[in-house]
């Protein structure tokens, strides 16, 4: 097949680009009467008049309408974690008969079960061009204040357009950014930029269950207790994320060989760079990782650092081995 002139690529990106735009600031338009569903540019998308969104019935009907607006004559990418939000949005994604390629992106370091369970579900996998522990070697342990690893294993375009499973309710930051089921999303320069659908942007905890119960959705093993029943409370992500409430120290203590192979790559992150600015706070990869797991700012650290009325120094080192039950 003949290669496109390069005016017509440069055309085709600036029409991606404004259709982009437009569905930032687009009005969704649900119509009774003939089923017609389209979009009205130069408005905000409205919010739900209150009482509609209450019952989950009509909140499945919103879903399935806003995804077959969103992807009409096209193939949409759904963004799947393998999480139950990502089983909520696949299943809406089928009643809605869309076109779409359910796509997981292996971060490496997901818990187990979750390759296999992608495999059931019939989801395409793809893999990183970096794996998350030679990543490590190579830019050191992520923080809450960098996340350069979910730039690296999951934060990158596939297609244009790309259904997600946000919810506001899952945390204060996500209610107060985002607002619209509608946004566009930038990965990395402009021109990656993709028109996100958030379906189930509204739905609660509670509406999640009922759907996965009322559909009869096989989520991942880890929602389920040793009895089998479904906890709708837990959340699937990275193991020692960073941005969990406890920093990651949980999944430490259940996979103390985990956080032991961390260190050991950070500590070649750490000799391969002795200009690094943590260098010039830390003496040496423990004290820096112990600050990262238990401190909420330098200052604690450095005030937990100071020697006691018997001048005894803490040795972060030994405290993360006896934390942690792990030799280092």
């Amino acid at each position: 097949m003949a290669q496109k002139p390069r005016e017509d690529n440069n055309q085709a990106q600036t029409d991606n680009a404004k259709e982009c735009e437009m569905r930032n600031v687009c009005k969704v338009s649900l119509l009774s009467g003939n089923g017609e569903h389209k979009y009205e540019p130069g408005n905000n998308v409205p919010r739900f008049q209150e009482g509609q969104m209450n019952d989950l019935d009509n909140k499945i009907r919103n879903a399935i309408k806003l995804l077959k607006v969103f992807a009409k004559d096209k193939v949409v990418e759904v963004s799947y974690s393998g999480g139950k939000d990502s089983d909520v949005i696949l299943e809406l994604a089928k009643m809605a008969g869309i076109n779409y390629r359910a796509i997981y992106k292996n971060t490496t370091i997901d818990p187990p079960h979750t390759i296999a369970h992608c495999k059931s579900k019939g989801v395409e996998i793809r893999h990183p061009k970096e794996r998350f522990f030679d990543l490590v070697k190579r830019k050191g342990i992520p923080t809450m204040r960098a996340r350069f690893c979910c730039e690296v294993m999951k934060e990158y375009k596939i297609l244009d357009d790309s259904v997600q499973g946000i919810r506001r309710s899952e945390s204060t930051k996500r209610a107060k950014l985002y607002n619209e089921p509608i946004i566009c999303r930038t990965y990395g320069s402009k021109k990656n930029h993709v028109n996100v659908c958030l379906p189930i942007l509204d739905w609660s905890d509670k509406d999640v269950g009922r759907f996965i119960k009322e559909r009869g959705i096989k989520c991942h093993p880890l929602y389920y207790d040793k009895q089998g029943n479904f906890h709708v409370e837990r959340r699937l992500g990275c193991i020692g994320c960073p941005l969990r409430s406890d920093k990651g120290k949980a999944d430490f203590l259940k996979r103390p060989k985990f956080l032991k192979r961390l260190i050991q790559c950070a500590t070649i992150w750490w000799d391969n760079n002795p200009h690094n600015a943590s260098h010039r706070k830390f003496p040496n990869v423990y004290d820096l990782v112990w600050h990262n797991l238990f401190c909420n700012s330098y200052g604690d650290y450095i005030k937990a650092k100071q020697t006691d009325l018997f001048g005894k120094e803490l040795d972060c080192k030994k405290y993360i081995e006896q934390y942690f039950g792990v030799e280092l």
